[in-house]
């Protein structure tokens, strides 16, 4: 039986430095067509981080439903934006997904002592991407319950 259409669309950050990630992120959320899926990027860690401080500090802001964050990124990296986040009681809650093409067992430790909500290492190929995303999608999307964004809690 399939699944049932998320109602809503998806409103994802997706904090990526290569554009050839980001293009197989985004084409793997279009093909899984479960839901329109609207994406805000940012190619380092220090915009990211200011994107989420103005959204903290504007009370009509439009929240994201979950952050895709990279590791290895330029001028602030995966773990200090995490730090960031979770430092601010607005953000704590985000759901944050690590995206990262390092398996190095002490980068996983150290995103989940940061309060990552999950780690999950780039696939190789185009329909591990998809793989992935539909896992993501089913998961947070339909199994999961998210947390109410600060504006409407």
């Amino acid at each position: 039986m399939a699944d049932p259409p998320v109602s809503e669309p998806i409103d994802i950050v997706l904090v990526e430095d290569n554009p050839g990630d980001v293009r197989l992120i985004e084409e793997a959320f279009a093909d899984a067509a479960t839901a329109e899926t609207a994406f805000r990027v940012f190619t380092d860690g220090t915009s990211a981080v200011e994107f989420f401080d103005d959204l903290a500090d504007s009370p009509e802001a439009t929240f994201p439903d979950l952050l895709l964050l990279d590791l290895n990124l330029p001028r602030m990296d995966g773990f200090e934006v995490l730090e960031e986040l979770r430092a601010d009681p607005d953000l704590a809650t985000l759901p944050v997904l690590v995206l990262t093409s390092s398996a190095a067992e002490e980068d996983v430790r150290d995103c989940y002592r940061r309060s990552a909500n999950a780690y999950l290492t780039k696939p190789d190929s185009p329909d591990e991407f998809d793989r992935l995303v539909n896992a993501v999608e089913r998961f947070w999307f339909k199994t999961a319950r998210l947390p109410p964004t600060p504006a409407s809690s």
